[in-house]
């Protein structure tokens, strides 16, 4: 066997800090000098520490009445709408769905609530099948010669792939 034929396998323990200057990893440890990151216990603070400040939980508002002082983060879980504005409509003609509406690029998906509001002026017959409409935008295309009907939001339908995948 040579030199140059010997497998070397990478082998490399923790490095024993704090043995002394001579050791190689003595007198600081590889922790620099002074301040908190330097001390012994500095990894074990606690969540939400910010260096001394005030803490965020602590400067949030507290909720009123419950006694506990807790604080509530209120999240708005409503589904925002889409918004197709009337003058927008006079492109499509026959029937108009959420796909339709989708199709044409004047929503980003058709699984998403449409609301229906008046800006411009409409002159295509169409029947509309939305979510919603304000009642001035109903009027106009009931005067064009349409109809509005509520529906709801369509579900998405599982592809034939995916029910095969979940079996």
């Amino acid at each position: 066997m040579k030199y140059h034929e010997l497998e070397v396998v990478a082998h490399k323990d923790t490095k024993r800090v704090g043995r002394g200057i001579a050791a190689g990893g003595g007198k600081t440890a590889g922790r620099g000098t002074k301040g908190q990151k330097s001390r012994t216990g500095h990894s074990k603070l606690p969540a939400g520490f910010a260096g001394g400040q005030r803490e965020l939980a602590q400067a949030v508002p507290k909720s009123r009445g419950d006694g506990k002082g807790v604080r509530k983060f209120t999240v708005n879980n409503r589904r925002k709408s889409e918004v197709v504005y009337l003058e927008n409509l006079n492109e499509l003609s026959g029937t108009v769905d959420n796909f339709a509406l989708a199709a044409a690029r004047l929503i980003s998906s058709p699984y998403l609530k449409v609301k229906i509001l008046t800006r411009g002026e409409i002159t295509a017959k169409i029947d509309l099948k939305t979510q919603a409409a304000s009642k001035s935008a109903i009027e106009a295309i009931k005067k064009s010669g349409g109809s509005f009907t509520r529906v709801e939001i369509p579900a998405r339908v599982k592809s034939a792939q995916e029910t095969v995948d979940t079996k």
